[in-house]
């Protein structure tokens, strides 16, 4: 049981170090995070994703590129998000996208 407990520790200390290096604790405020989200919905919106986006359908990988854009982030064939996870993000992580940055 003590060995179970120290690994449950370990494996929780490692989760919250990454989420601290996801969410930094200078992390935008909240009027940020929408202003950048709604910069985020205007893209799709003037692209014609908005709908697909809503419905899951965009391989958002076909979209990022770690050093020019406009999702600045390496993600692999297949990463269709859900519109909520990429609004949580926007919120979380604004320097992932060009709009935000």
């Amino acid at each position: 049981m003590r060995r179970w407990l120290a690994t449950g520790g370990v494996v929780a200390a490692a989760l919250a170090s990454t989420v601290a290096m996801a969410s930094p604790a200078s992390a935008s405020p909240s009027n940020q995070g929408a202003s950048c989200t709604q910069a985020g919905l205007d893209t799709l919106k003037s692209l014609g994703l908005l709908q697909a986006a809503a419905q899951r359908k965009i391989d958002y990988s076909t979209l990022a590129d770690p050093t020019s854009g406009p999702i600045f982030a390496d993600l692999p064939s297949g990463s269709y998000l859900s519109l909520g996870e990429v609004v949580k993000l926007h919120h979380t992580n604004p320097e992932l996208f060009a709009w935000c940055r």
